[in-house]
């Protein structure tokens, strides 16, 4: 994904979160605010970082409105990026993500699916905890048991509901039973909210902590079966990661100087901050991110309880426009589904698309001056400049068509609450069901029917009827597909953009043997 980058000026004041033994500094808000914005303005370009000694990562903080409660509860993939990533790199699921964002081996080192998708089994490598204590499956089995139980707390469980039952087999092989085929199983399973993990909390690997920090050095432990007899299976200074957990400003700022090698993490509420430093264009890296980027309809109360009043409030947003005074050549999208994915029909458009703007809020003002009393509307976004930006946008549209917006804090009372979710998996079922949040009972229906179809035809066909009746319903208002970025220096060859905007940190420098 290619974007450009406006100029703008405007404060900022940086989040504000503690994240375990990750390194975060103190200060007070307004003198963080001061200090960051002058030395953003005032940093030079980032000077070429060596190929020598541990690879530098700042992952960005969430805001504090995003709290582990209230943090995009449908969605893995939209939580607390330093723990994820520390949690992906000192545990790993059966499976897991590589550079691309493709399957590979994790603590499974092979798989097969049978009985037409389902049943898959998967053998265990000789791995050990980082206690030094031999993995077997019957440690393994009662953990993933666990992790798909409705409460445990996973936000994937409830997209696990097919899983029947999980079986050892033998000492090294685990048989996962479903009663319905999932063929996107493996991309769940990869998520790092599936990494094993005992009760004593070790796990096993990629990484294991040498020094707690802060921050902490992750060093990989070595893979026997990535190595020669001959080969000498150390791991090589380079290959150690330091891993921080800060606020964009301070990455960005960290990176600008030449401090860091990667910054993960970045979203749009901070997209803008780059105008405040002199970075190379070519290390801003935007990943092709699919999921959802749009407002939920939170609240059915008064106007918006009429879904054609719903359907004549998504069609008043002029999107390139909107899209474009945050970041320029951001996408926009007019549909809840990016394609047909494992739907049977192509994804439904509104029935607005044909108007012309004009059309469409001179509509809108009609419904809203027949309302008969004034409409106020809540909107809960995150905090951060580029939220900011998009409230100007949104708040100006509104006020056109006769309807007084509000901001709101993202986990407040809201009429319209901000989705900014990364999907986790390749299923036409997440979008709906994430979308849902709440729709009308014939679209919870038509949901709920795909999820229990026995077969994939059937869900496909279910599928398609969910998102006709999602269209019709009208709780969500598409906008974009999900703005996610990072900085990256020439040294780490081996990064890739990707579609789960998911970065590895043991798939950084250089591809393995």
């Amino acid at each position: 994904m290619r974007l450009g980058r406006n100029r703008h000026t405007w404060g900022y004041v940086p989040y504000r979160l503690k994240i375990g033994f990750l390194w975060s500094a103190g200060s007070s808000p307004t003198v963080r605010t001061i200090l960051l914005t002058g030395a953003l303005l005032a940093t030079s370009a980032c000077e070429r970082r060596a190929d020598t000694g541990a690879v530098i990562v700042s992952a960005v903080r969430p805001s504090p409105d995003k709290t582990p409660q209230k943090r995009d509860p449908a969605n893995a993939s939209g939580g607390d990026m330093p723990h994820r990533l520390l949690r992906d790199s000192l545990a790993q699921g059966l499976v897991r993500f590589d550079a691309n964002g493709q399957i590979e081996p994790g603590l499974a080192e092979r798989w097969i699916v049978i009985d037409e998708g389902g049943s898959y089994i998967f053998r265990l490598r000789e791995a050990t905890w980082n206690d030094g204590s031999p993995v077997t499956a019957e440690q393994v089995v009662p953990i993933l048991r666990r992790l798909i139980t409705p409460g445990s707390g996973n936000p994937l469980a409830p997209f696990l509901t097919a899983i029947d039952e999980i079986v050892v087999m033998t000492p090294q092989v685990i048989e996962v039973r479903l009663s319905r085929p999932r063929p996107d199983l493996l991309k769940l399973f990869a998520q790092p909210e599936m990494a094993i993990i005992d009760r004593a909390r070790h796990g096993t690997g990629p990484f294991r902590i040498v020094r707690a920090g802060p921050p902490p050095l992750l060093r990989l432990i070595p893979d026997p079966r990535r190595a020669e007899p001959e080969d000498d299976a150390t791991p090589a200074p380079e290959d150690d990661v330091r891993l921080i957990g800060e606020s964009a400003a301070r990455g960005i700022l960290r990176f600008s100087r030449g401090a860091s090698d990667l910054m993960l993490g970045g979203r749009f509420e901070n997209w803008p901050l780059l105008d405040l430093a002199k970075i190379a264009p070519a290390a801003v890296r935007a990943d092709p991110a699919a999921g959802l980027f749009g407002f939920a309809i939170a609240s059915r109360d008064g106007f918006l309880g009429d879904a054609a009043n719903r359907q004549a409030l998504s069609a008043v947003f002029d999107r390139a426009a909107l899209l474009g005074a945050i970041a320029p050549n951001w996408e926009a999208s007019d549909r809840l589904l990016p394609d047909a994915l494992d739907s049977d029909a192509p994804p439904q458009i509104p029935g607005w698309a044909l108007l012309t703007l004009d059309e469409r809020r001179a509509a809108a003002r009609a419904r809203v001056a027949a309302w008969g009393q004034p409409v106020h509307l809540r909107i809960a976004l995150p905090q951060g400049p580029g939220a900011n930006m998009l409230y100007g946008q949104v708040g100006a549209t509104l006020l056109s068509v006769g309807i007084v917006p509000e901001r709101v804090a993202l986990d407040a009372p809201a009429d319209l609450r901000l989705i900014d979710a990364v999907a986790p998996f390749d299923s036409a079922r997440w979008y709906l069901a994430t979308a849902c949040a709440p729709c009308g009972d014939a679209a919870r229906a038509a949901i709920e029917q795909a999820r229990l179809a026995p077969t994939l035809a059937a869900r496909s066909a279910a599928i398609a009827a969910a998102d006709a009746a999602l269209n019709a319903d009208t709780p969500y208002i598409p906008l974009a597909r999900p703005l996610r970025w990072s900085l990256v220096s020439g040294r780490l060859r081996q990064f890739q953009t990707n579609s789960r905007a998911w970065h590895p940190l043991n798939r950084l420098r250089a591809a393995p043997n």
